[in-house]
């Protein structure tokens, strides 16, 4: 299994805040933007993102990173064996991501490990 990417998830309590500093700042442009979620991306460097959530509309907590991945399932089945906590089951989402949630034991953070599928 692969790793393709690593987002920081950073939580917002005011999107409008996070958009301005994103773009004005940084540069950034916006990729994605659910309502609840916003992703921006660096122009040129689609890899280089940001996610922004005031919280996670189809989850019972927001992932504090996620990591897309090429074999979500594997790494699902990988993570109950060792029996990690899986906070949000393997998901298909309706934007095109297959997911589940996992607590990192170390730290207590959420991650959010996914995969992109075809819609």
């Amino acid at each position: 299994m692969s790793t393709h990417r690593v987002v920081p998830d950073l939580h917002a309590a005011d999107p409008s805040a996070a958009d301005a500093f994103c773009t004005g700042v940084l540069g950034l442009e916006k990729a994605m933007d659910q309502g609840w979620v916003v992703t921006y991306v660096a122009p040129g460097n689609p890899a280089a993102q940001l996610t922004f959530l005031t919280h996670d509309a189809s989850a019972p907590v927001a992932p504090d990173v996620s990591v897309e991945v090429d074999d979500v399932d594997a790494a699902h089945a990988t993570a109950q064996a060792a029996g990690y906590e899986i906070v949000h089951p393997l998901t298909d989402e309706p934007w095109g991501v297959r997911r589940f949630f996992v607590r990192e034991p170390a730290s207590g953070a959420v991650v959010n490990v996914l995969t992109h599928r075809e819609r």
